[in-house]
């Protein structure tokens, strides 16, 4: 008999990120919304990959009320001048409060596609 190749099997361990990916693609599937489908393919890498997003950037290429979606975490390095609503895996402390100081509003994955099921006038964000 010859060698077996080994194959690292990863999975998600995470049972709320596990949730939030079925749920995702669910709703890709009843909404007809592609844009959830592709964010379930960018929670499904190693979380060490997911995007890490500075509220100075957020500042730089945003304009007033803006909706964006990260697949990843937001961090609160920087200034934000703006109204802006924000959805994201993870939100730093110092991040959540800088956005809602400025009239903007921090949402989770669940409540944008609850509030917008079929993802018009997203825009990912990475």
């Amino acid at each position: 008999m010859g060698k077996k190749s080994l194959i690292k099997l990863t999975r998600k361990t995470n049972p709320k990120i596990v949730s939030l990916i079925l749920t995702l693609k669910d709703r890709a599937n009843i909404d007809d919304a592609p844009i959830w489908k592709d964010i379930a393919k960018r929670l499904e890498i190693p979380s060490r990959n997911y995007a890490a997003v500075n509220i100075s950037k957020i500042n730089r290429h945003t304009a007033n009320y803006d909706v964006l979606l990260i697949p990843g975490k937001v961090l609160g390095a920087g200034l934000i001048d703006h109204s802006v609503t924000v959805s994201a895996v993870t939100f730093s402390g110092s991040a959540i409060k800088k956005i809602t100081e400025a009239g903007g509003k921090c949402l989770s994955l669940e409540e944008i596609m609850e509030a917008n099921p079929k993802g018009s006038g997203i825009r990912i964000f990475c």
